[in-house]
């Protein structure tokens, strides 16, 4: 690949490429559990409900959005603020060209400055290219559930990866909404 990879926060105006990039992985793949693709105003109203508190990137060759990355929330009571869910979906003719690993670190960077701690990956299992990239990425499989979704006909496993990149303090820091922090 010869174009750079700029990666810049979505706004709800992205919804329409973001929606087409993961569209065949709702359709085609057990990656999502979700057996329809949303609508463009609830895929939106998606982004508009993260980027209330967390980031949501988009990767871009050439002006044009090839993948996204965002974090959210891992579970809705006040003591997991600091433990996010992670998530990336890369347009299915860019796979393997660094576009994940540009969206992962800079997402890394902004929940750092968000003084989150724990970052986890829920993956359907067996998916062995996202397993490897989050092994890449230093994340570790912490949890391995069975036959947790079913989908085209078929039971899938669900594992759960995580990776630490702020310290456990017993003074933990605040977490600090992203809007504050770009």
């Amino acid at each position: 690949m010869n174009s750079e990879i700029t990666i810049r926060p979505v706004t709800p105006a992205d919804a329409d490429r973001l929606l087409a990039i993961y569209a065949p992985y709702v359709l085609e793949s057990a990656i999502t559990f979700e057996y329809e693709v949303p609508s463009l105003q609830e895929f939106k109203k998606r982004i508009t409900n993260i980027t209330s508190r967390y980031p949501y990137l988009a990767a871009l060759i050439d002006g044009e959005i090839k993948g996204y990355a965002y974090a959210s929330v891992f579970k809705n009571r006040s003591a997991y603020d600091w433990s996010v869910e992670t998530s990336i979906y890369i347009d299915k003719d860019y796979h393997g060209q660094g576009i994940g690993s540009k969206l992962y670190r800079r997402l890394e960077e902004l929940l750092k400055l968000q003084n989150v701690c724990n970052l986890c990956a829920c993956i359907a299992y067996p998916n062995p290219e996202s397993i490897g990239f989050h092994e890449h990425m230093e994340y570790q499989t912490v949890a391995h559930f069975h036959q947790s979704g079913y989908k085209f006909g078929t039971w899938y496993d669900m594992i759960w990866m995580e990776k630490f990149i702020n310290p456990h303090l017993p003074d933990q820091k605040p977490f600090v909404p992203i809007k504050e922090v770009l």
